[in-house]
């Protein structure tokens, strides 16, 4: 199979009865299962500290989703031995051994799909629409990687030398630290922990501590896949007491890592410094967010940049790196489109994630609620608020989606990354203007334009400088095999996740010469 003929999975469609009643079954059946004990995995040995982490439900605080013992110095260290050990029988193991594991996960994946969407519901605060695009991405990167490993097992031959047999293999690293994000919980993790397994890497993956039921569960589809216990460890724990520990640990090869800037560079910080013992520089492949715009040109559809600008803000809360926080609009269209947008934003629905009628659910804590409205008092005093503002009514972490008009590109919220459901507009006199502010940014991961003029489109394609870029659709919603995602400058190490390149990451090339007359 040719990776252009790959196709992604394809998405339940919730406003039929036929998928709501199943959805609704595996929403009881997950809740019936709040407040379970989680134990340490690691090398097929389960543990026990006592240390619990206490996983909530952001729609209602007051429910315990799961409870987790937490590792501690002396099982971080053990988990990286266990790892390193078994690293020479994994990577030993016929690639095609590792590729049917890969796939089995992917079709666990499939028939525990609507139950992987309620878990998503109840601990990350994801619509059903959001948690279903979640589990089908993580689905498509067990079945994509999967023909990424089988090409790599085969790599295109070399020039061949007169009396030489020339050859390039990809050799796995070894021993990789995993840090995925609790913004896509599922999907994120399986990439990136498929990723380095399917290569013949060994990992111990850290989840976030906001949603580490799901990593639990994604553990038992590793087990039932039959990925090896050695070859994979699921470690709740502080990044003070377990995250340096292992990111610093000379044994350590590689570090993969989605999240905040500051936390990546951090990694790449710790990881750049060489520990007694250490025989390689390590690797880091690093996503690390965004502060991503969307220009809307005088020449564009103003219905269509309207809608697409209110799905890229305000899908799962705005809680995505590559979603749209500014919108950068043509004078021209300035006014109608602010007039569209607020009315808009005022009728989207917000409430607990378990109920479908909400397009909006909770933020994913307390902290980062604090967070987002300290940062609307900011664009208060720097602009004016059009839309939204306030934190709702309701026991869970409840925001209105909020638009913040006449910023201007000094302002904080137009240069710092919120994480939330906050839009700042700005004004543009022309196209040039436009495109000069939307890459005045210390990230650039995604971005997208709406015009009809195919020479400001190509201008667009040229010069604004996004790893993504979007041309009259939405700037969030990347596809596996079609939108190889990934940023440049502060928005990581353009790793390109979901595309054809991204297993090199993991690999080592090893060029191999024999002279046969």
């Amino acid at each position: 199979m040719r990776l252009s003929d790959f196709r992604n999975e394809p998405y339940a469609d919730f406003s039929k009865p036929e998928n709501a009643a199943p959805m609704r079954a595996a929403l009881a059946q997950v809740r019936a299962g709040f407040g379970k004990d989680y134990e340490l995995r690691i090398g097929g040995e389960r543990f026990r500290t006592g240390d619990l982490l206490k996983s909530i439900n952001p729609s209602n605080p007051d429910e315990v989703v799961g409870l987790h013992h937490k590792a501690t110095a002396e099982l971080a260290e053990r988990a990286i031995a266990v790892a390193d050990a078994f690293f020479p029988a994994w990577a030993a193991a016929p690639a095609a051994e590792r590729i049917a594991a890969l796939r089995r996960a992917a079709a666990i994946l499939r028939r525990r799909k609507l139950e992987f969407d309620a878990w998503l519901v109840y601990e990350a605060g994801k619509s059903w629409a959001e948690a279903e695009a979640d589990v089908s991405e993580a689905i498509d990167f067990c079945d994509y990687y999967a023909l990424l490993a089988e090409r790599q097992a085969v790599p295109e031959a070399l020039v061949q030398l007169p009396g030489e047999r020339d050859e390039m293999r990809y050799l796995p690293l070894g021993v990789g630290v995993v840090i995925p994000p609790w913004n896509f919980p599922l999907a994120i993790l399986v990439g990136m922990t498929t990723a380095a397994l399917v290569t013949g890497n060994t990992v111990v993956v850290k989840p976030s501590s906001d949603t580490p039921t799901i990593a639990a569960k994604f553990a038992e589809v590793l087990e039932e896949a039959g990925f090896p216990a050695q070859s994979y460890t699921m470690m709740v724990g502080s990044g003070a007491e377990v995250g340096d520990l292992i990111v610093t640990h000379p044994r350590t090869r590689f570090i993969s890592f989605t999240g905040s800037r500051e936390v990546g560079l951090r990694i790449n910080e710790l990881a750049a410094r060489t520990a007694k013992g250490q025989i390689w520089i390590k690797r880091v492949i690093a996503e690390m967010g965004g502060k991503d715009a969307i220009i809307i040109d005088e020449d564009a559809d103003l219905d269509a940049a309207v809608q697409g600008v209110l799905w890229s803000a305000f899908g799962y809360q705005g809680q995505k790196c590559s979603a749209c926080s500014r919108a950068i609009v043509s004078e021209k269209l300035y006014d109608a489109f602010l007039e569209k947008l607020a009315a808009k934003v005022q009728e989207i629905q917000v409430g607990p994630a378990d109920d479908p009628a909400n397009y909006m659910g909770p933020v994913i804590n307390e902290k980062s609620m604090k967070s987002i409205l300290d940062y609307i008092a900011i664009g208060r005093a720097e602009g004016r608020v059009v839309a939204g503002g306030n934190r709702l009514q309701g026991n869970g972490y409840f925001l209105e989606p909020t638009v913040i008009a006449d910023i201007l590109p000094e302002s904080r919220i137009f240069q710092e990354e919120i994480f939330g459901p906050v839009l700042a507009v700005t004004r543009a006199k022309d196209f040039e203007q436009a495109l000069a502010m939307a890459n005045n940014s210390e990230y650039g991961l995604t971005g997208a334009i709406y015009s009809n003029n195919p020479a400001k489109v190509e201008r667009a394609r040229n010069e604004f400088f996004v790893g993504n870029l979007y041309i009259n659709r939405k700037c969030t919603g990347a596809m596996v095999g079609a939108h190889p995602f990934g940023g440049f400058n502060m928005s990581g190490t353009d790793s390109k996740a979901g595309g054809p390149d991204y297993l090199l990451w993991f690999t080592q090339a090893k060029s191999i010469a024999e002279r046969i007359s």
